[in-house]
């Protein structure tokens, strides 16, 4: 019981489908300690770019240690909100989209500072642009898209390979980001797929009795 229940609280085990506090149609509850975590997190947003760039070089322990920072942030509030129950539809929507945010922060820096390679950052761009239309398009008909488990999957070696950019060049980072980034694409593809059963549901006339 003790182990299942440290899974739960680790985030491992997901079972049971999200609570229903962060579900469409909730009220948003911004005054939680969960929420107050991200808020942390995206102030300090601005604070890790002026660093990157005041560097010279994109690189040093302030500024991986800051995109650590940020980037563990997400673990510290999901932590929070299984442990005082302080679940809220804001911090369901403020939580991919602070990290979205961070990601793309971090590929400013890598861009400008060519720590890591370009195409692939471009990419990397392009899929979270394409992610935010998508979402809205979503919401606008309805759907309520969820975050599949491949996609919380790329989000780590995108973010690994963005903090190990900025302290060393390595083959490593280079490697992680390429993992990343076929992570996202395959998300990507689930998501699109997600999205086009849901408008057959719509589309098609129901069965009359």
């Amino acid at each position: 019981m003790a182990r299942a229940s440290l899974k739960r609280l680790s985030g491992i085990d997901r079972s049971g489908g999200p609570p229903p506090e962060t579900q469409k149609g909730q009220p948003l509850r911004p005054w939680t300690v969960p929420n107050a975590i991200s808020y942390v997190r995206i102030a300090l947003l601005p604070v890790f770019l002026v660093v990157a760039f005041e560097s010279g070089d994109g690189r040093g322990f302030a500024v991986a240690g800051l995109f650590w920072l940020i980037a563990w942030g997400d673990q510290v509030d999901g932590l929070a909100a299984r442990l005082t129950g302080q679940y809220s539809r804001l911090g369901a929507l403020l939580d991919p989209l602070t990290d979205r945010a961070l990601v793309i922060s971090g590929v400013i820096v890598c861009w400008h500072f060519e720590l890591l390679p370009r195409w692939a950052l471009a990419v990397l761009v392009a899929r979270e642009l394409a992610m935010l239309v998508l979402a809205q398009v979503g919401l606008r008909v309805g759907m309520d898209l969820r975050i599949n488990m491949v996609g919380r999957w790329a989000v780590w070696p995108v973010m690994f390979a963005i903090f190990l950019a900025m302290i060393v060049d390595t083959w490593v980072a280079t490697a992680s980001l390429y993992v990343g980034l076929a992570l996202t694409l395959w998300a990507t593809a689930i998501y699109f797929a997600d999205g086009c059963r849901f408008m057959q549901a719509r589309n098609r006339p129901s069965s009359s009795t």
